[in-house]
C-alpha cells in the first residue's frame, strides 16, 4: 500500500522542484498582481465581468498549487514546519473568500492584493533579502534609538533658538523634530527652513550642516553596513547550504583540514603508545641467552 504513495509522492516532488513549473507559478503570481491593479482603474468595467472569471481562475491554480506541495511531502507536519509555507498556505486559503458578498469584498480585495508576497517565497534571493532585512531590525534599533537621541537635542535646541522665526515650525519640540524629518529627507528643507531661518540668524546654518553631516552621512551609512553586513552573512549561508560558491569550497576545505587533523592526532596517539612500551625478551630467547652463558663459563 505504501509503494503506490511513494510513487505519487515522488511524482509531485519532481513536479514541485521542477525549474518550468516553479516559472508558471510566478507568471500567474504577476499575473493576479495585474489583475488587481487592472480593477483600480474605471475603464475596465466593461470587461469586470472577465477580470472576474481570470481572478477565479488564478485563485483555483494557486488552490491545486499549494495542494501539490502538501503532497509532496511525506506529511503535514513537514509541510507546515516550514515558516514559508505556512506562510503561502494561509495566503491562498485567504484568497477562497468570495468575493459575492457585498460586506466581505473589501477585505477578500485587500487579502487578494497579498498573493503578490508570494513571490518572495518563491525566489530564494528575495527570501534571503528579506531574512537578513529582519535580522538586521535588533541591530539597526540600536543606532535608530542613536538617531532619535540626536533628533531630540537639535529639536530642543531649534525649538529654542528659532522659535521667532517661525513657530509652525519650530514652536515645541514635537514640531522641531518635525521640521527636522524635513530636512532630513531633503524635502524641501533649503527654502522653506534653512533660508527663512538665515535671514533672521545668519550662522543657522552651521545648526543644519551638522545635523545633515550626523543624520545622512553617519548613521544612515549605519544602517546601510549593518544591512550589507546581514546580507553578506546570508548569502554565504545560502552557499553553503546549497554547495556552491567560494563559500562553500571554504567550508568543504575547513571539514577536509579537520578531518586530516583528527587523523593526524588518532596516528601521534598511536606511535605515542608504542613508544612508551620498551620490547621484551621472549622466554625462549631469555634461555637461550642463559644456557650460553652458563656453557662459556
Amino acid at each position: 500500500m505504501s509503494e503506490p504513495f511513494n510513487t505519487w509522492q515522488d511524482r509531485f516532488e519532481k513536479l514541485r522542484s521542477n525549474k518550468l513549473f516553479e516559472g508558471v507559478v510566478i507568471s500567474i503570481i504577476v499575473l493576479s498582481a495585474l489583475v488587481i491593479g487592472a480593477k483600480t482603474y474605471e475603464e475596465t468595467t466593461r470587461i469586470e465581468q472577465w477580470l472576474l472569471y481570470l481572478d477565479i481562475g488564478v485563485t483555483v491554480f494557486f488552490l491545486i498549487e499549494i495542494l501539490i506541495r502538501m503532497a509532496a511531502e511525506r506529511n503535514l507536519v513537514s509541510f507546515f514546519k516550514k515558516g514559508w509555507n505556512v506562510f503561502d498556505f494561509l495566503i491562498v486559503t485567504a484568497s477562497l473568500i468570495p468575493m459575492d458578498d457585498s460586506e466581505m469584498v473589501l477585505l477578500a480585495r485587500l487579502l487578494r492584493i497579498f498573493r503578490v508576497l508570494r513571490l518572495v517565497s518563491m525566489i530564494p534571493e528575495l527570501q534571503m533579502l528579506l531574512v537578513a532585512l529582519v535580522k538586521s531590525i535588533p541591530r539597526m534599533g540600536y543606532v535608530a534609538l542613536l538617531m532619535f537621541i540626536i533628533f531630540y537635542i537639535y529639536a530642543a535646541l531649534g525649538s529654542f533658538l528659532f522659535n521667532s522665526v517661525d513657530e509652525g515650525l519650530w514652536g515645541n519640540i514635537a514640531l522641531a523634530m518635525l521640521t527636522l524629518f524635513q530636512v532630513a529627507t531633503f524635502e524641501s528643507w533649503a527654502t522653506a527652513v534653512l533660508y527663512p531661518t538665515m535671514e533672521v540668524y545668519p550662522y543657522a546654518w552651521i545648526y543644519f550642516l551638522t545635523f545633515i553631516f550626523l543624520n545622512a552621512f553617519i548613521f544612515l551609512n549605519m544602517m546601510i553596513g549593518i544591512v550589507l553586513d546581514v546580507m553578506q552573512k546570508e548569502s554565504a549561508q545560502m552557499d553553503r547550504d546549497s554547495g556552491e560558491g567560494d563559500s562553500a569550497q571554504l567550508q568543504a576545505l575547513r571539514s577536509d583540514v579537520h578531518t586530516l587533523k583528527a587523523q593526524l592526532d588518532r596516528m601521534e596517539a598511536v606511535l605515542a603508545q608504542s613508544g612508551a612500551k620498551p620490547s621484551q625478551p621472549s622466554g625462549e630467547t631469555a634461555g637461550y641467552t642463559g644456557n650460553h652463558k652458563t656453557d662459556g663459563r
